[in-house]
């Protein structure tokens, strides 16, 4: 996203991905002033080391920065809070998605809202609500899907019954890794769980900051584990399977015939090919876990905004947004529009 105001240009998330084919176009940073980056996942911040090799600043929350080249030129903002950029008031607050992710809201135009990736469903992350804003673009990864988080974890607890053996979940430590592991916990005990070393530094770092809910704290018994063969389920880096832990375990797992047979994976969020190409193997399983807004919630957050006009993106077809009722405000689909 390109935000041009009378004399900067401002790009805003610089990502790649999640494909191993989509790059990051360093086209994008011509004539750019700054870089504000909302998280830490590779499809928001996959293009922050041509953005270092640009010597441009990046704007973001401490927590995101550690993710970050050691060489950038951060500008820390809060995660909860009101700093000035170059006379141009921005407001951020916690986005529910990822450990240090915000959302973004520029005083320009009545307002403009860019989410980023937003949830208001995580038990694990807190969410901030926005000021009001009269433009918004806003994280609409799950399409016109409505299915509640409620019946997405009904939905995991039903595969999960069903499978024997150890079940190994991919995901992205600062992501989703936490919640995950303190919904088994609750309902399997936490001898039955384990966390990769790149999740349980993460994760130890996020039960001792403000904002993880009370419910964390059941976690931290896993922050001392060690062997992670011991447990039933394995919670590991990456969400695809494509690198560290959970490929390790998938490799071991196909190689020596247990795959599919008493090893299994659950992926829970976007597959890629790669993911998509061990599910055709078998013993590769989906079962979504919400870390986007379903419809209602891209709904409600139009309405509290108080947005005239929005734009749905990460989506694949947001043309359907057009004939969608019930957001009460105009969807732009334009390639630039003035606030």
């Amino acid at each position: 996203m390109l935000l041009t105001t009378e004399n900067r240009r401002w790009l805003l998330d610089c990502g790649h991905g999640p494909e191993a084919n989509a790059h990051f176009d360093p086209a994008w940073l011509e004539g750019i002033d700054a870089v504000f980056i909302t998280h830490d996942h590779i499809d928001h911040i996959g293009g922050a080391p041509y953005t270092v090799e640009n010597g441009l600043p990046i704007y973001t929350t401490r927590r995101t920065a550690m993710a970050l080249p050691p060489a950038a030129d951060i500008r820390l903002l809060p995660e909860q809070g009101v700093s000035d950029i170059e006379g141009v008031r921005l407001t951020t607050g916690r986005n529910g998605h990822a450990l240090g992710g915000v959302w973004f809201h520029f005083a320009l135009g009545d307002g403009l809202f860019y989410s980023g990736d937003w949830s208001e469903e995580s038990e694990w992350f807190s969410f901030d609500a926005p000021p009001k804003a009269k433009t918004a673009i806003i994280d609409c990864s799950y399409h016109l899907d409505d299915i509640p988080q409620a019946q997405r974890i009904a939905t995991l607890d039903s595969l999960i019954d069903k499978l024997e053996g150890k079940i190994l979940l991919p995901v992205p430590p600062s992501g989703r890794a936490g919640e995950l592991a303190v919904h088994l916990i609750e309902r399997y005990g936490v001898d039955s769980v384990i966390l990769d070393p790149e999740c349980r530094a993460v994760i130890a770092e996020a039960v001792s900051c403000e904002g993880i809910s009370e419910k964390a704290k059941s976690i931290e018994p896993l922050l001392t584990r060690g062997d992670m063969d011991e447990a039933r389920f394995l919670i590991c880096d990456t969400p695809n399977a494509d690198g560290g832990a959970a490929w390790g375990y998938v490799r071991a797992w196909h190689e020596s015939g247990r795959l599919g047979q008493d090893a299994h994976v659950i992926f829970t969020g976007h597959m890629t090919a790669h993911a998509r190409g061990i599910e055709k193997v078998g013993g590769g399983n989906f079962c979504r876990w919400n870390v986007h807004p379903p419809l209602s919630d891209q709904k409600t957050m139009i309405k509290r905004l108080g947005a005239e006009r929005f734009a749905p993106v990460f989506c694949h077809e947001p043309e359907e947004y057009l004939s969608e009722d019930g957001f009460g405000a105009e969807v732009f689909l334009h390639g630039s529009i003035k606030l």
